[in-house]
């Protein structure tokens, strides 16, 4: 039509900057073809070997922890991890599709971390109870289980501690997950609020700000952060603390962001299932042992780990439920069973304990 203005015409510069992005994103697409290729290829081998061990978790911390070390551009090293996490997701999706379990349900911190460690193209399940999950992986149903082992804020979480003592899987991996609590909701204000739902372990870790804000709203826990978001996703009157995950499967809004009382809240969780990953060089131990009923037993346990430098990360104690007043301890030390030293001072460990058992060596955390 007459008289109508045509769009301008971009910059030369930035058409030369968007010609290039093009050619970019088709190199580096042809180049994740190309590791896909070699993913199968990989499969392939394995299969005509017998070897059914497609995920090896001191392989992709090894490719992650290079990738972090390399990392020189203007993405933070987190973010690159993140995107290589996706990448290996998928190609060792092409090699075997793994059944994770997890702390459900959909929504919950538990599914991040999964998510975090596994990356997306894995199939996450969804379970009641950290027990579920175990069972899970115990029967072949799923390869690996995620559950939470421990918060800076809070501490252990000792149900997850007590489930060792009688399972025979492994610990075969660990992520660290930074935890920011929302309050979601359907409310118009916080003046309309009456209850908050939240897991336990949530409430505590926002109690400063609840007192302060939320002093006359009822507190109530329950199982997961996730179903305290369905709860509230059918009350106006009720709030949800959880993570944003939830805020969108359930149809909340966030009425507060950020409440957790510590800035650096975080959860440690464990990769658990049959598998014996291989050194990594940077890796962690853990083990259950008891000592012999007599004075001194700790002092005693300790000393081999002491003579030999093994660094002792965390000790937790825990009734056996052997017998009356008799304590079983989690350790974890740096440091992997294939590992000369490591392995005399368990030895000599094991010589003073009643009872010892490797729970597994696995590598560190990355990000």
């Amino acid at each position: 039509m007459a008289g109508r203005r045509q769009p301008a015409k971009p910059p030369a510069r930035l058409r030369a900057l968007r010609t290039k992005i093009d050619t970019l994103d088709e190199n580096i697409q042809a180049l994740i073809s190309a590791r896909a290729a070699c993913a199968q290829e990989i499969a392939a081998l394995k299969a005509r070997a017998g070897d059914a061990n497609f995920y090896r978790p001191e392989r992709e911390v090894d490719v992650l922890r290079r990738v972090i070390a390399r990392n020189s551009g203007a993405l933070s090293s987190e973010e690159m991890a993140r995107l290589f996490r996706e990448i290996m997701s998928a190609c060792l999706a092409l090699e075997m599709p793994m059944q994770i379990a997890f702390l459900g349900p959909q929504g919950t911190f538990t599914q991040a971390a999964a998510l975090k460690h596994f990356g997306h193209s894995v199939h996450s399940v969804p379970l009641n109870g950290i027990d579920d999950v175990f069972r899970e992986v115990e029967s072949g149903a799923a390869h690996f289980g995620v559950v939470p082992i421990e918060n800076s804020t809070e501490g252990v979480i000792n149900h997850t501690l007590d489930l060792f003592v009688n399972s025979p899987l492994r610990i075969c991996g660990e992520v660290e997950l930074r935890i920011h609590h929302h309050l979601l909701g359907k409310a118009k204000s916080l003046k309309k609020l009456k209850r908050v739902f939240s897991h336990p372990q949530s409430l505590a870790q926002c109690r400063e700000w609840l007192d302060t804000k939320l002093p006359d709203v009822e507190r109530v826990p329950v199982a997961s952060n996730a179903e305290a978001a369905r709860l509230a996703a059918k009350n106006a009157s009720a709030a949800a603390i959880a993570g944003s995950p939830a805020a969108e499967i359930y149809g909340l809004k966030s009425l507060a962001s950020n409440i957790e009382d510590e800035p650096d809240n975080t959860t440690r969780f464990l990769i658990v299932g049959r598998l014996d990953p291989l050194p990594s060089g940077d890796d962690k131990t853990s083990l259950l042992v008891s000592g012999k009923n007599r004075s001194g037993s700790l002092m005693s346990l300790l000393e081999p780990l002491a003579r030999h430098r093994i660094n002792m990360t965390r000790i937790e104690s825990r009734p056996s439920r052997r017998g009356l007043w008799e304590y079983v301890f989690f350790v974890d030390v740096a440091g992997h069973m294939h590992d000369p030293k490591l392995r005399k001072a368990i030895a000599e460990l094991e010589k003073e304990s009643s009872f010892l058992k490797w729970l597994g060596s696995y590598p560190k955390a990355v990000l």
